[in-house]
């Protein structure tokens, strides 16, 4: 049996020198990522940004942009290598924490309707799906897919 690499975790501002990593990760983890533009616009707009970090390795990151009441998670992503081991949940935590500071009343998100995985994380978080957004999401040839909201109540 393999050993399970799981490094001690730090979390700290994601900044455009980690972009690079970023986009691999990115890449790696979707079939329609971000691009570099996405990202940069994300830090220039002052969204939050949170990097999760393994030593010099990124694990994982997250943006959230700030609303009235409420924060809307735009992208929350853990590297393939390290998914299943709990950063995911890790990560919303930060993000639960980091929201309530700025006197968040709700979180948002979008996911896919065909990401059944992360809508049972969700779930299993406190997530409860509330309406769907048609044809929000880039498909393959020129498709689109359904996007399902949902909220949590902080």
């Amino acid at each position: 049996m393999s050993a399970v690499f799981k490094p001690e975790v730090r979390l700290e501002p994601l900044t455009e020198a980690l972009l690079d990593d970023v986009l691999r990760i990115e890449n790696s983890a979707y079939a329609h990522p971000w691009t570099r533009g996405n990202f940069a616009g994300s830090l220039k707009s002052g969204y939050q940004l949170l990097a999760l970090m393994g030593g010099n390795t990124l694990v994982g990151y997250w943006v959230a942009m700030e609303g009235v009441d409420e924060v809307h998670l735009l992208n929350i992503t853990v590297s393939p290598e390290f998914q299943g081991q709990g950063y995911g949940v890790l990560m919303l935590d930060a993000l639960s924490v980091w929201a309530r500071s700025r006197q968040a009343q709700w979180l948002w998100l979008e996911v896919r309707v065909g990401n059944t995985h992360a809508m049972q994380v969700y779930e299993r978080y406190g997530f409860r799906p509330v309406g769907e957004r048609k044809n929000y999401y880039s498909a393959d040839q020129g498709q689109r897919e359904h996007a399902v909201v949902m909220s949590f109540k902080l």
